[in-house]
């Protein structure tokens, strides 16, 4: 499903030129559940970026689905960001102004969907807050709002849902909650990959990735 071959990215700094990922090469198969974990610094987030569309290298090949993403226009980049990827983030990233049912609509609403509300009910149902639909996310407790994020991240059916640190900011036991929800996903065809700094939330996924210095040092 993911193909990363030889992929290097290389910011500039003024004169100077940072080497965030230096030859990575990676598959990841249909309905796998991954974890990518390294210390700060060590490529995982510039990885995940340019998985999630969200970033391009500088040079190297990356297929989605084959399809060779490496060299696509921005606008293709976003339209495959909105059909293929689902993404959910440490910090939940939802709108403080808008109820759990509104965040989770956005995407549909991006890509011109038809009816948006009985499938945003389906999403959120099937993250346990469908009852707590109409709540904004300052009513929300921490976990709850990890939730939304997913439901979010789930609405348009996409191929792929990468999380980035996504139990970061939630006590032990929210995190267990999440991550539970995660592995229900993947046990229904999902594919999962999870950065993390946090060595217990491997446990959850099938393949652990370890990166240094912008490097695979270890697959397992």
């Amino acid at each position: 499903m993911i193909e990363l071959d030889n992929i290097t990215k290389v910011y500039k700094m003024g004169e100077t030129e940072v080497v965030a990922l230096n030859g990575v090469d990676l598959r990841i198969e249909q309905g796998e559940m991954i974890s990518i974990i390294g210390s700060s610094g060590s490529g995982k987030s510039t990885l995940m970026n340019i998985m999630g569309c969200l970033d391009k290298p500088t040079s190297g090949q990356y297929r989605l689905e084959e399809i060779e993403v490496s060299k696509l226009s921005d606008n293709k980049l976003a339209e495959i960001r909105n059909k293929k990827i689902g993404f959910v983030f440490q910090s939940f990233n939802l709108l403080p102004r808008t109820t759990a049912l509104a965040n989770v609509e956005l995407p549909l609403i991006y890509g011109g969907a038809g009816n948006r509300r009985q499938r945003v009910l389906q999403a959120l149902e099937s993250v346990g807050l469908a009852h707590r639909s109409h709540h904004k996310p300052s009513e929300l407790a921490g976990g709850e709002q990890q939730r939304v994020a997913i439901a979010r991240a789930l609405i348009n059916n996409p191929a792929l849902i990468l999380a980035d640190e996504p139990t970061g900011n939630l006590d032990t036991q929210t995190s267990r909650e999440i991550m539970l929800i995660f592995q229900k996903l993947n046990e229904q065809g999902m594919t999962i990959v999870l950065v993390t700094h946090e060595r217990d939330i491997t446990a959850y996924t099938q393949r652990t990735i370890e990166m240094r210095d912008g490097k695979i040092e270890k697959a397992a």
